[in-house]
């Protein structure tokens, strides 16, 4: 198994008094990194996909919570978003069992975090788990074959079925999408009209690298702007995708209100334009690099725990910086080129205005970016 980033940040979280909860899509191994975590602990798992689990944990008082207990001091509930209330039952084990830590796994943002945020409010830690990050895959297989893999990752994506099915790697990401993205997110936000979903999805996956146009996609699709909307903060909250809103501070000229969407896996967005051809004969090659890397430097912001700010940056005319980042005041712009010896228009306005520096990452010196 490929060790995740999370393992030694959440085992350092144990014993502290609070809930730790573990969040994503499905199918990027956070049952396996709960059980690894736990794998020489003494434990209780209760599963929330069984019917009995379900039962007893809806509405327990602390009597029957102290007898479903035992003397377990660790407790590792998978799928929690399947249990009506779950977020106070976690609540009275974290007020009343003192000396009991909580491992909680849940793969649908849409009903774990309503279900957990307001009963534990300062009585939890929250992470987000992601398909595998480049740097966990080249800390598992060494920079030679990472290197040599470059490509299919691109192509394929990360998540740990596709990685682990090589030659397989189509009908992997086939099912993963159809399960994962329309089972999954239909079934839990209550949308009827998967064909809508589905347009969506492929309008962003063809728009990925360039700024979305929620009217533009509404007109295309035949539904109003408002659906495009909510159908977008869904795919949000399901983690498929994410939103890079534009950096403006300065310069009157700056595009201030439009926004990028990415998709957290590449191969994901493949799938749903069913194009897997080699990177050198595909003309969206550029787009592929852009959002790999960003997805990427995501993963690791997120993993670090960073307080940084990620944008992107254009103006009236044309001039653009495909990622920006701001952390305590410094910002940084990133240009990104598939090529090590593609020609990079550097924009001295950004530079003066901003007191920045532009740094341009390629296939050659992408690795401290994203590890």
């Amino acid at each position: 198994m490929i060790e995740r980033a999370l393992s030694t940040i959440i085992e350092n979280k144990f014993g502290k008094g609070k809930a730790i909860i573990i969040i994503g899509p499905r199918q990027v191994g956070k049952t396996t990194l709960c059980k690894t975590i736990l794998e020489n602990k003494a434990h209780l798992f209760l599963d929330g996909d069984d019917p009995t689990v379900r039962n007893i944990l809806t509405n327990p008082n602390t009597e029957q919570l102290k007898s479903i207990l035992a003397n377990h001091k660790i407790i590792f509930i998978d799928e929690a978003q399947r249990i009506e209330n779950i977020g106070l039952t976690l609540k009275i084990i974290t007020d009343q069992f003192k000396d009991v830590q909580i491992l909680v796994s849940g793969s649908s943002a849409f009903e774990i975090n309503n279900r957990l945020n307001e009963p534990l409010t300062g009585r939890k830690w929250e992470y987000q788990l992601f398909p595998i990050s480049w740097g966990e895959l080249e800390n598992d297989i060494g920079y030679l074959k990472s290197e040599q893999q470059l490509e299919l990752r691109l192509l394929y994506g990360l998540y740990p079925d596709v990685i682990n099915n090589p030659g397989d790697e189509v009908e992997v990401l086939k099912q993963l999408v159809s399960s994962y993205l329309y089972k999954d997110i239909l079934s839990y936000s209550g949308i009827r009209k998967p064909e809508i979903l589905e347009k969506i999805l492929k309008g962003l996956a063809l728009q990925v690298g360039s700024e979305v146009s929620y009217n533009e996609l509404a007109q295309l699709i035949g539904v109003d702007k408002k659906t495009i909307n909510s159908y977008i903060d869904l795919l949000v909250q399901g983690y498929v995708i994410f939103k890079l809103p534009s950096f403006s501070r300065n310069l009157r000229n700056e595009i201030k209100t439009n926004q990028k969407i990415y998709f957290y896996d590449t191969g994901v967005r493949n799938m749903l334009i069913g194009n897997f051809t080699p990177l050198e004969n595909r003309i969206d090659k550029g787009a592929i690099w852009e959002n790999f890397l960003i997805a990427e430097r995501m993963k690791k912001l997120s993993y670090q725990g960073s307080l940084a700010n990620s944008y992107f940056w254009r103006t009236k005319q044309q001039q653009e910086i495909d990622y920006v980042e701001e952390i305590s005041g410094v910002i940084t712009g990133y240009e990104f080129k598939w090529n090590p010896k593609a020609k990079t228009k550097i924009h001295k306005s950004f530079i003066e205005a901003y007191n920045s520096k532009i740094e341009v990452i390629n296939n050659s010196n992408f690795r401290e970016f994203i590890k």
